[in-house]
């Protein structure tokens, strides 16, 4: 894995996945090892974030590295007519590594293709968002205590939401089933479906939040409003799905309920006592799986 770019969940093999949680792990029982002390990471965020590009500022800091950067495209020379192309070019003569966000399908891999240094993608408008899902398969791992053929439900906008992309192209090498639930609007684009048909994964679409007595997994999504052209087609569908604590009541012991955040309103404040609830556990969790990322990428780990 070393200098090599994370564009993709499919970038890495399965075994590349395994290693990279077993990394986590090491770093969540020992967060502060600075075995980055002499490297620059270049921090770029064209679209707002809050949890990413925080959790990816910790992560850098206790690896010891140094962080540059900018956290809104205003600020950058992209204002100024810059291109994505020369604005990477340039970067590379000053980092290690570059962590990049941007709203544009495909601009993480086209970076990945200008950069001289090792591109991480976190998040490329809703195509996808693998340190997104390295950190839910480590959370998935350690609260099911595996990955393998668990049941996965996907709740909310499955057509923009990049996090379940990601999530639904990883958990395919671990046999799961999965339950799609979403307005027609807002359904699992046909070619994730083609992909899991491809590997004789099963999945069921409903419009309805039921079964829920199956699910190992309750993966929440919020309604994505700047994903949305048409303000009226966004209020539609808003308030499509929420869950409310007396939903979990007959639902599995081991269920845990996650959501890459920010939440809106599609989960109840009423669920965050519950101990099914693992959003803010998961959260903390990007900390450690982008330590065992970068380390790995950088080859000191």
């Amino acid at each position: 894995m070393k200098n090599k770019s994370l564009v993709s969940i499919s970038d890495y093999s399965k075994e590349e996945i395994l290693h990279i949680l077993e990394l986590a792990a090491g770093f969540e029982a020992n967060p502060n090892q600075p075995l980055m002390r002499d490297k620059v990471v270049a921090s770029l965020f064209f679209e707002p974030s809050t949890r990413t590009r925080l959790s990816f500022d910790t992560a850098i800091n206790r690896l010891g590295a140094r962080v540059v950067g900018f956290t809104d495209a205003s600020s950058s020379s992209t204002t100024k007519g810059e291109t994505l192309k020369d604005t990477i070019k340039m970067v590379s003569n000053y980092a290690d590594m570059i962590v990049m966000r941007h709203p544009l399908e495909g601009s993480a891999r086209y970076a990945s293709e200008q950069a001289r240094v090792p591109i991480i993608n976190a998040g490329d408008g809703a195509n996808q968002h693998p340190t997104q899902t390295m950190l839910d398969l480590y959370s998935i791992q350690k609260t099911q205590g595996t990955l393998e053929n668990l049941t996965i439900f996907m709740v909310g906008d499955l057509k923009y939401g990049r996090t379940v992309h990601s999530l639904l192209m990883a958990l395919s090498l671990f046999n799961p089933t999965f339950y799609f639930v979403a307005p027609k609007e807002m359904s699992m684009p046909r070619e994730y479906k083609i992909f899991l048909k491809e590997k004789g994964i099963r999945y069921f679409e409903q419009f309805e939040m039921g079964n829920l007595e199956k699910a190992d997994i309750l993966y929440m999504t919020r309604v994505q409003k700047e994903r949305f052209s048409d303000p009226i087609e966004y209020e539609r569908v808003k308030n499509a799905y929420v869950l409310k604590n007396a939903m979990l009541a007959n639902t599995k012991d081991n269920l845990k309920v996650l959501h890459p955040l920010p939440r809106v309103n599609e989960i109840h404040p009423d669920v965050d006592a519950n101990p099914k609830a693992y959003y803010f556990q998961q959260a903390e969790n990007g900390v450690y799986t982008r330590m065992a990322i970068m380390s790995a990428i950088m080859g000191v780990k």
